[in-house]
């Protein structure tokens, strides 16, 4: 379990711990959790495929926009990747990131299919990047009505990426090495 600040008073608890029990079988790289991958690909995909002038729609957009954050954040992410994240906003103020990773068994298998982990990457990348563009056309197509919509989906693809991408930064060698020389902060605890 990584986090970035070590004096947090909070219990830190595994939340693989039941999938570790289960890391005694050799791992292939087949899909492991097919529900799992399909709502994370539903979801991101729902809302991009949605997106037309009518009211309704435009609800279902948002509601499929807001269950695409939710599931990539707090399960496909940890089923898939083997990573989850968080932000901690202490009393203080200050704002505190949250990692935890999966630790790898003690024979040395992996833990995460590369099936489930590519398509998990694959939907957290190509989402954003769909939405980046859906942006710059509303913006330069002067579909200001539509602007708000996309920039809601640009927010909320784009926090999962970030909080992703730093989680697997924080979770690697070099990683820690890198957020600790530009943050100042140690990311271990």
């Amino acid at each position: 379990i990584l986090q970035q600040d070590s004096n947090d008073d909070t219990e830190d608890v595994s939340l693989f711990d039941a999938e570790e029990e289960m890391t005694n079988r050799p791992r292939k790289s087949k899909i492991r959790h097919p529900v799992a991958a399909f709502f994370h690909l539903f979801f991101g995909v729902s809302a991009v495929v949605l997106l037309s002038s009518s009211f309704i729609t435009c609800m279902v957009t948002v509601i499929s926009l807001l269950c695409d954050f939710w599931a990539v954040k707090n399960v496909t992410g940890r089923l898939m990747a083997g990573l989850r994240w968080w932000n901690h906003i202490a009393e203080d103020g200050k704002s505190h990131w949250v990692f935890e990773s999966r630790k790898e068994s003690s024979q040395g298998n992996k833990t995460v299919s590369e099936a489930d982990s590519r398509i998990f990457w694959l939907g957290l990348i190509a989402c954003p990047v769909l939405w980046v563009i859906f942006a710059f056309s509303a913006l330069f197509s002067f579909r200001v009505k539509w602007l708000a919509m996309v920039i809601m989906g640009v927010v909320l693809q784009g926090a999962n990426l970030y909080g992703y991408m730093r989680c697997n930064m924080a979770t690697s060698y070099l990683g820690k090495q890198f957020l600790q020389q530009n943050t100042g902060d140690d990311q271990t605890s």
